[in-house]
């Protein structure tokens, strides 16, 4: 069966690759989520609509100035179900994800905390699909890893072409 989806998946493979590129998300997740949602995210609107739709929006009841219930809507139980799978996995990871967990499971709880973070990643992946574009992590230097990653081939070439001076050979005796 899951060999069959992925097949399915072909067609909408440059969406499925940019899903996972999202910290937590894997083949089965991306797949869960594209075959709910699509691609095409003009269909929601905007993302304030797209999250009501999935049923992850918080829940605001308040009336004169006491907060009562803070419920989420009903809404697509598959997608919520596959977001909070997401965002369970993508607290572990080393991501902005895992500071944003640490910080509201104090004051919240498990659940309710993984609520939030998956309505996080919802508006994530409203906004990549909508732009078409990988995540990057705000908190990773991506520029910095590229440097430390092809620093020493530079080098190497630079010295190569003349515009370092060459390293001196050790003379042995």
């Amino acid at each position: 069966m899951d060999q069959k989806l992925y097949t399915a998946m072909e067609s909408y493979q440059q969406a499925w690759q940019l899903l996972q590129t999202l910290p937590g998300v894997d083949r089965w997740s991306a797949t869960a989520i594209l075959i709910e949602i699509g691609i095409d995210m003009s269909q929601f609107g905007n993302i304030q609509q797209f999250s009501s739709w999935a049923g992850l929006c918080p829940g605001n009841n308040e009336s004169a100035g006491k907060r009562k219930s803070g419920k989420t809507r009903k809404g697509n139980r598959s997608l919520r179900r596959s977001l909070c799978e997401v965002a369970n996995a993508a607290s572990r990871t080393t991501s902005q994800f895992k500071g944003k967990y640490q910080g509201l499971v104090i004051r919240r709880g498990h659940k309710r905390t993984i609520i939030a973070l998956a309505h996080k990643i919802l508006r994530i992946i409203y906004s990549m699909l909508k732009n078409m574009l990988p995540y990057r992590d705000p908190e990773i230097d991506y520029e910095a890893m590229v440097v430390a990653k092809n620093a020493s081939r530079w080098m190497k070439k630079l010295r190569e072409f003349g515009y370092l001076p060459q390293l001196a050979q050790p003379q042995t005796t």
